[in-house]
């Protein structure tokens, strides 16, 4: 199950995502927002990070004008490696390195084609679990002390 969600300046957007989601497949949950109506980016990172972390869903997807705000805001919960991706090398090099859970996407930067194919890369590309990113997403996690 993939969690997505976005404020007003990705509403479009996801709602073309959804629709793509649909056509592969893809189980999701939309955790809104409802309208294309101005509201809090933070609301719907929040959520959606929450989801993810919690183990309701297995990774998110978020959306917002830029990508930065939304995904710094997931990045706040625990757990959550959230990326924001405008390509796909980076989608699929933050699945492979980084384990990333949470894709975030800027919908005035990415239009859907792109946007969809960035998607497609984050969902089916596996995490290598080769030991070097197993030891540096380690020290990410909070507690991490250098040694």
């Amino acid at each position: 199950m993939i969690a997505i969600g976005s404020d007003h300046g990705g509403y479009e957007l996801r709602q073309e995502i959804m629709k793509h989601l649909e056509k592969r497949g893809q189980e999701y949950k939309d955790f809104g927002c409802d309208t294309p109506a101005s509201t809090d980016y933070p609301i719907y990172g929040k959520k959606v990070a929450e989801a993810v972390a919690s183990g309701e869903c297995e990774k998110g997807i978020l959306i917002c004008g830029t990508g930065i705000g939304i995904s710094i805001t997931a990045n706040k919960v625990p757990g959550i490696r959230c990326a924001l991706c405008g390509d796909c090398f980076s989608a699929q090099a933050t699945r492979e390195h980084n384990d990333a859970n949470i894709l975030a996407m800027g919908a005035r930067v990415v239009g859907v084609g792109l946007a969809e194919k960035i998607v497609d890369t984050f969902l089916d590309t596996p995490f290598s679990n080769d030991e070097r990113h197993i030891r540096r997403i380690s020290q990410i996690e909070p507690g991490y002390e250098p040694k």
